[in-house]
């Protein structure tokens, strides 16, 4: 689907670390200096999913197929980037091109890492990024307003439409908070949708802490919990270099020992991506055969024919029905056949919503 989630934060934080752990496809450079990342890094990650192991058990499939979302590495971000300082116009413009963003932010003490910005302070780090956000976005609405003005003073309801909702979003951007907090209505946010206001974007805080705080935190991490607790935003309390270590690891018996070590019941990292998945507004449906077994990803809300076209353009256009069983059914009656005579397989039309854990079959006709 192209959507991509965001990995932002002031230098040596832990970022490109983090990057690493979690992408299945692609290393970024970790080093202790600043712009390590110069080019954003791009990979594809697997969301896990029970749910997909469950069914290939009982299918048992020639393959499984997870689905995925794209995290971008971005440049470390330093105060004045909305000035252009350091590689500030590169990181603002790789950020603008994301759809949510996941902010790593230094909760551990460690004097061999590179710090700049003085004592260790993750609500300062946070409000540096954030003030660094809302001063390119107050450029950017004082440019629409400017445009837009004119308009208004003629007459046209539009215009000044628009411009009322662009005046509340100044003043909010003023008051140094972002657009995500502000309540804006369905009907006002198509004033802003072509300005990729940068603050408008969901966030995801990930507190990068050391080793001893890993499943507890410290008071860095509570500090920060509490600075966002008014921003309806979920703070992941993980060691990045622990999480890289696991991910590294190819042997699963190696992987649960280390794991074992560590007291973890499972990788933070699983936590991340699946929270980052629904930060995303994201659901997972299912296609079960004897060649795949197949997670597919949908926005919350979609119909049964926008479903469809995940698979392929043309299955939303030929759409004539769809055969669905829940994915509870399916594990209870361990087959397509047995759900059928349980009466647990549904015919669904144009209008179905579909639901997270659904198991389809489309038919189509082009």
């Amino acid at each position: 689907m192209g959507l991509k989630a965001g990995i932002v934060g002031l230098p040596n934080v832990g970022k490109s670390t983090l990057f690493n752990a979690v992408s299945n496809n692609a290393k970024a450079q970790a080093s202790n200096y600043r712009f390590c990342t110069i080019e954003p890094n791009v990979g594809l990650v697997d969301v896990p999913d029970q749910r997909l192991n469950k069914l290939a058990e009982l299918v048992i499939p020639e393959r499984i197929v997870p689905t995925q979302i794209e995290i971008v590495d971005i440049a470390g971000l330093v105060k004045g980037a909305s000035k252009g300082e350091g590689l500030g116009n590169k990181f603002l413009a790789n950020i603008r091109e994301v759809d949510a963003i996941i902010h790593v932010i230094r909760c551990f003490e460690d004097e061999n890492v590179l710090r700049d910005e003085g004592a260790i302070n993750p609500v300062s780090d946070k409000e540096i990024i954030d003030t660094e956000l809302q001063l390119k976005d107050l450029e950017t609405v004082e440019k629409k307003i400017q445009r837009v003005e004119k308009g208004a003073k003629a007459g046209d309801a539009k215009a000044k439409a628009e411009l009322e909702v662009l005046k509340k979003c100044l003043s909010h951007l003023e008051q140094g908070k972002s657009i995500r907090s502000l309540d804006l209505n369905s009907a006002e946010l198509p004033a802003i949708a072509d300005c990729f206001l940068l603050t408008a974007k969901p966030v995801l805080y990930v507190a990068n802490v050391d080793e001893a705080s890993m499943h507890t935190g410290n008071n860095y991490s509570e500090a920060l919990a509490i600075a966002v607790k008014d921003e309806d935003a979920e703070v992941i309390v993980m060691n990045n270099t622990i999480e890289a270590q696991i991910s590294e690891m190819e042997d699963p018996d190696d992987k649960q020992l280390f794991m074992d070590e560590y007291k973890m019941k499972e990788p933070a990292l699983d936590r991340l991506i699946h929270s980052t998945y629904h930060l995303l507004n994201l659901q997972t449906y299912f296609t079960a055969g004897v060649q795949e077994v197949r997670a597919w990803t949908f926005h919350r809300g979609w119909k049964a024919p926008q479903c469809a076209s995940v698979i392929h353009t043309d299955f939303e256009k030929g759409f004539i029905k769809a055969e669905v069983i829940g994915y509870d059914d399916y594990v209870t009656y361990k087959t397509e056949a047995a759900c059928r005579e349980a009466g647990k397989l549904r015919i669904e039309g144009k209008e179905y919503l579909v639901k997270d854990g659904d198991v389809m079959h489309f038919r189509f006709n082009v």
